[in-house]
């Protein structure tokens, strides 16, 4: 597992992986919706499973459900990191 903070770079670079690099993630993106970006929750699955495999963790799939915006998924990977590396 890699030790540093997820940043919304990190989760652009993924998203644009799994998308491509036609979608325009560039700009104040924090607080868009993740459906105003053109992700749908099967994109949102594979963004996921590519975090998982970067950081070697599990993610609930709640946690893309919950998060609606790139802020709160960041925050919300932050939390889980943090607990990883504190257990």
């Amino acid at each position: 597992m890699t030790a540093h903070e997820f940043t919304m770079d990190d989760l652009r670079r993924i998203l644009r992986e799994g998308a491509g690099e036609d979608v325009d993630l560039d700009g104040d993106i924090d607080d868009v919706t993740f459906g105003d970006l053109g992700y749908d929750s099967l994109a949102l699955l594979e963004t996921g499973a590519r975090i998982g495999r970067e950081y070697d963790i599990e993610l609930e799939d709640t946690v893309f459900v919950d998060a609606e915006t790139p802020r709160q998924l960041v925050d919300a990977l932050n939390k889980q990191l943090l607990a990883l590396r504190t257990a």
